[in-house]
C-alpha cells in the first residue's frame, strides 16, 4: 500500500488547502442558544462574497488552538471551529449537528479526554472514546488531525473521511486488514 500512496503524497507535496468558506448567518441560530455565536468571527471576510461569508483555514484553527486553551470552554471554541471548517457551505447538515453536540452533557468530557490522548499519542483510545451525539469519524477525526500539536516527526492524528476512505479503498487498502477491525 506504501508504494501505491507515494507517488500521490509526492504529487501532493507542497499543497495547501484552501480556506473553506462558511455562511455565519446560517450557523448563528444554531450555535447562540450554547452561547458560543462568538466562534463565527474566526477566520477571515471572503470578499468575493454577497453574502456575508467568511473563510476558515487550517492555519486559522491552529492559531486557534493555541489561543483558545484547553480549558472545557476553550476546547468546546475549537471544537465548534472545527465543526464549521468541516462542513463549509457545502454540509447543510454541520450546524444541526454541531447544534447536537453541544447539547450532548458528554461532549466536554469526551472533548477533554480525546485531546489528552491524541496529544500522548493514543489514537486508538481517543478514537474509542469519542462518543457524542452528532458526530461521527469524518468530523471527530477532524478534530483530533486540529488538536494534534505533536512534532510533525511522529505519527500524527490524520483526517479519516468518507473522501479518505474512497481513496484509499481504491488503492486496495482494506480498514479490517491494517486494523484487524471494522472500526
Amino acid at each position: 500500500m506504501v508504494e501505491r500512496l507515494r507517488p500521490v503524497v509526492e504529487a501532493h507535496r507542497g499543497r495547501r488547502q484552501a480556506p473553506v468558506r462558511f455562511r455565519p448567518a446560517t450557523w448563528h441560530p444554531w450555535l447562540e442558544p450554547y452561547g458560543v455565536a462568538h466562534v463565527l468571527g474566526l477566520g477571515a471576510m471572503d470578499a468575493t462574497s454577497m453574502s456575508g461569508d467568511r473563510a476558515i483555514s487550517r492555519d486559522d484553527l491552529a492559531v486557534a488552538r493555541q489561543a483558545l486553551g484547553d480549558d472545557p470552554e476553550g476546547l468546546r471554541d475549537l471544537f465548534v471551529a472545527v465543526m464549521i471548517w468541516g462542513a463549509g457551505i457545502a454540509n447543510g447538515r454541520g450546524p444541526r449537528y454541531t447544534s447536537v453536540a453541544l447539547g450532548d452533557a458528554r461532549l466536554p468530557h469526551v472533548l477533554e479526554a480525546t485531546c489528552s490522548a491524541v496529544r500522548v499519542g493514543e489514537l486508538t483510545r481517543a478514537y474509542n472514546e469519542f462518543s457524542v451525539r452528532g458526530v461521527g469519524r469524518s468530523f471527530f477525526t477532524k478534530w483530533f488531525a486540529t488538536v494534534d500539536d505533536r512534532d510533525a516527526e511522529c505519527e500524527r492524528a490524520l483526517i479519516l473521511d468518507d473522501r479518505v476512505f474512497r481513496s484509499l479503498n481504491a488503492l486496495g487498502w482494506s480498514s479490517k486488514e491494517a486494523a484487524g477491525t471494522r472500526r
